[in-house]
């Protein structure tokens, strides 16, 4: 490849740390960080939170834009739908496109776009055009988040140093979506267009930072680009995640739905065909081999997946079914989101000391009995102290432990020039997961009905995030004793 404007001098790369390395990582022979390092870090960190922010505030805000806006629920889905879209879809491109353009050019032209997009998102009055806002800011979030945690993995050395910044990076998402909660509330009661506006001005003030900290580094592969299978990956995951969040409504056996599916799979398999005839392919398949990798994706579908839809479920019961207001149910939902805050930052000594598997394992397990705890207790009318605090702080624990944990097995043992694949790889698992599960989660729901504060219509729900979570577990657990066994 021919020089960059992303190509970095030495002297920038030992202005971060003492022990400095090749490509600007700390080498984790020192515990203390330098000041840059630190700036890095909250760069990284300010983008994480600006995602959970984001979510979380536009769900509680969408009742409200829907009465403005004069749209219908099968158009309102998709304000959350469009950016799911994006973001899914075109996140291992964003990671992969971060390795071979060079990281910082990628994630500053992307989070200039993110800015953008949440502007006219706060300005337009149509339906149709904000929704488009939120596809291109789904767009520009599938290249910031896993250019972020690659910059973060590529700054931050694998072991200690890596684990204790993973878990201060957790802490941040945590922080977004639970003060998104709180945020989207107070904000929908002012006006919806502010939980658009909002992330605006930070967004501004990340980009002025990572445009002063984050240094100049040669892209991380001299690879030429790969056009066709971008064109055919890019393509098959929009039409897989459109399939999946659209089959509620249009139906899991119409005409439409089965053939997204369709043309989905024939454009992946051509995808798989063009990786492996090409000398440098998008995707090296061989990450693949990987056993912790693949556990660790698989692992960020169980927690995303059965995390996401049960909050959604939990939304539309406390709201619709015993009437509260967005801003009592963000508080009712709030402890999870404080277990994950408050706890993430012991998460890395954790694993410094016990490794991930263990970390994953007590996630899962954590969850299972979180989504069990209410399964058992939660009645016809469950109680709020006695049902739902407990179910929340449980599942606020599991998701601390698992978080972090997933992101550094995803990309323990991978080359500096493959960790934006990785983190986009398992970054992707988790969105297309949720998705995926999310959908399946309505479907269930649209078919039994609800009624009231009669919890027993979404007991079938329950039951299947219930599930999620406990293959989760037994897919860590087994491979764990057999290593114990082994051990002996």
């Amino acid at each position: 490849m021919t020089s960059s404007p992303d190509t970095l001098t030495a002297a920038p790369v030992r202005e971060l740390t003492p022990d400095h390395a090749p490509g600007g990582a700390a080498t984790g022979t020192g515990d203390r960080w330098t000041p840059r390092l630190w700036g890095i870090l909250a760069v990284l960190c300010l983008v994480l939170f600006l995602d959970g922010l984001d979510v979380s505030m536009v769900g509680i805000a969408l009742p409200s834009i829907g009465r403005d806006l004069g749209m219908a629920p099968t158009a309102l889905q998709w304000i959350v739908n469009g950016y799911v879209l994006g973001y899914g879809g075109l996140m291992l491109l964003g990671g992969r496109t971060a390795d071979l353009v060079g990281r910082r050019k990628v994630f500053l032209v992307a989070l200039a776009v993110f800015a953008a997009a949440s502007l006219l998102g706060g300005l337009v009055s149509s339906g149709p055009l904000l929704i488009a806002t939120r596809l291109i800011k789904g767009l520009a979030a599938a290249f910031t988040a896993p250019t972020a945690l690659s910059i973060l993995t590529t700054t931050f050395p694998e072991g200690p140093q890596r684990n204790r910044a993973l878990s201060v990076f957790t802490v941040f998402g945590a922080s977004g979506y639970s003060s998104g909660l709180i945020l989207g509330g107070v904000l929908t009661g002012i006006g919806w267009r502010w939980t658009f506006l909002t992330p605006v001005p930070l967004a501004i003030l990340a980009l002025v930072g990572a445009i002063l900290l984050i240094p100049k580094v040669a892209p991380a592969e001299n690879g030429r680009h790969d056009p066709a299978g971008a064109i055919t990956l890019t393509g098959g995951m929009l039409l897989l995640v459109y399939a999946v969040v659209s089959a509620p409504t249009k139906g899991w056996t119409s005409g439409a739905t089965l053939g997204a599916f369709a043309l989905a799979i024939v454009l992946l398999a051509a995808f798989v065909l063009i990786e492996k005839r090409i000398s440098h392919p998008l995707v090296r398949f061989g990450i693949l081999r990987h056993g912790s990798t693949v556990r660790a994706n698989l692992s960020i579908v169980a927690l995303m997946g059965s995390y996401i839809s049960f909050q959604f479920m939990m939304t539309l019961y406390l709201q619709d079914g015993r009437g509260w207001s967005p801003l009592r149910m963000a508080l009712a939902l709030l402890p999870a989101g404080l277990v994950v805050a408050f706890g993430s930052p012991f998460v890395g000594r954790l694993i410094n000391r016990f490794g991930t598997a263990p970390l994953i394992v007590v996630s899962m397990a954590s969850l299972t009995l979180g989504y069990v705890w209410f399964l058992a207790t939660a009645g016809s009318s469950p109680q709020y102290a006695f049902s739902v605090l407990p179910a929340m702080l449980l599942l606020g624990g599991g998701f601390a432990f698992g978080f972090s944990a997933i992101m550094s097995q995803a990309t323990e043992g991978i080359e500096d020039s493959e960790q934006g694949l990785a983190s986009g790889l398992v970054q992707t698992s988790g969105q297309v997961g949720a998705a995926l599960i999310l959908a399946i989660l309505t479907a269930v729901l649209a078919g039994v009905g609800q009624s009231g504060v009669d919890f027993a219509p979404y007991r079938p729900g329950l039951n299947l995030v219930t599930g999620v979570a406990a293959v989760g577990l037994l897919l860590n657990l087994v491979p764990l004793l057999k290593l114990r066994r082994t051990a002996r």
